[in-house]
Order: C-alpha cells, then sequence, then structure tokens
C-alpha cells in the first residue's frame, strides 16, 4: 500500500484535490470528517471535549456547538493545544483503522490539513501539497466561506507557512490557473508518479 499524505493551506484547493484522487481509485481518509465523527453525540472524544471546556460547548440538541468551541480555543494557544490533545490522537486512531482496510496494491490517501503542524509527514511514502497565493486564499474564504478578511488572515496566520509545507512535500501543486486545470493535474500526477510508485513499491516487496 502506498500512503500518501495531502495537505496545504486553507481554501487553496485541497478538497477538489482529495476529491479526485479518489475519482482516480485512491481510498481517501479525510481527517476534518473523522474530527467530526470522534465528538459525534455518545462518543468518548465528546465527553471529553465537555469535561475541558464545560457544557456550554454544547448545543440544545446535544451535539457539539463548534462555534462555541471556536470562540473558546481560537487564539489561545493553551486551550486550542488542550483540544488538539483530545481530538488528534484519537482521529488518528481511527484512521488506522480505516487504513488497515486497504488492500495490498491500493493507493491511501490521507487529507490531512494540519500534516505539518503535527508532524506527521515522515507517516507517508509522498507527500502532496496544494498551495494558492494567499490573496487569492483570502478572498475565497471572504467570498464563500462568509469570514472577514480578519478572521481569514487570523487563519492562516494559524497553519504553517507555504516554505514549511514546501520542506517536507514531494510535489507542490500550485493552484493558481482554473479548477478544470487543477484536476487535469491530479490525473497527471495519479498516472505520473503514484501509480508508478507504487508499482515499484509492490515490485520491490514494499508495504
Amino acid at each position: 500500500m502506498l500512503k500518501v499524505g495531502l495537505t496545504g493551506g486553507i481554501a487553496a484547493g485541497k478538497s477538489l484535490v482529495a476529491r479526485t484522487l479518489a475519482d482516480c481509485g485512491a481510498v481517501l481518509v479525510d481527517a476534518d470528517a473523522l474530527a467530526r465523527e470522534v465528538v459525534e453525540p455518545g462518543t468518548d472524544g465528546l465527553a471529553a471535549v465537555v469535561d475541558a471546556f464545560g457544557p456550554q460547548v454544547l448545543a440544545a440538541d446535544g451535539t457539539l456547538d463548534r462555534a462555541a468551541l471556536a470562540a473558546i480555543v481560537f487564539g489561545n494557544e493553551e486551550k486550542r493545544a488542550t483540544l488538539n490533545s483530545i481530538v488528534h490522537p484519537l482521529v488518528r486512531a481511527r484512521a488506522a483503522e480505516l487504513a488497515a482496510q486497504v488492500p495490498e496494491d491500493g493507493i491511501l490517501v490521507q487529507d490531512i490539513p494540519l500534516l505539518v503542524e503535527t508532524g506527521q509527514a515522515g507517516n507517508f511514502d509522498f507527500v502532496l501539497v496544494v498551495e494558492a497565493p494567499e490573496e487569492e486564499r483570502l478572498a475565497r474564504m471572504v467570498r464563500d466561506r462568509g469570514m472577514t478578511p480578519e478572521d481569514a488572515r487570523a487563519r492562516i496566520a494559524a497553519q504553517a507557512t507555504a516554505e514549511q509545507r514546501a520542506a517536507v512535500a514531494d510535489v507542490v501543486l500550485e493552484n493558481t490557473a482554473t479548477p478544470e486545470d487543477l484536476v487535469e493535474a491530479v490525473w497527471g500526477l495519479w498516472s505520473s508518479r503514484l501509480v508508478p510508485l507504487n508499482r515499484e513499491r509492490l515490485r520491490t516487496g514494499g508495504s
């Protein structure tokens, strides 16, 4: 199994790359989706979050009030670290469960927004980073996500820099043109790099 780590700055186009890799035939594990799963009602994860931050992070229906939690942890490094110490191990454990189900000749792509920040690059055979100009990312966050420019800049500042991501990347996809161009680039990468690399690992007995 070829293990690919996918990451990129917020609003750079990573979700489109992830969907395209799944279309190519990869098994996709989405860390954001798992982060939601591990704090669903009734989970140990949600209980731990409530224990750490109080019942005010619960919505009336017993689900996690993400906006309330974000208001508590955003901009507070200590509280954010506490949240991460609860959620990240649970996400990694669930991701490992899903990865164990991938066939030996499969290609596993783990979509991890904070791959660099959490020091996980070394866990993968291939690291793919998606980037876009910061001003374009800011514009997308304001236009598509309803964020204020100040909030958008703060979110970017809270992530690793483009240079830090590039330092661990095997390939950096620059999303500077159209979505169609990005999709075409992903298919090209799949056929020219990922499939041959997986075949080589299988030929030489790599796992």
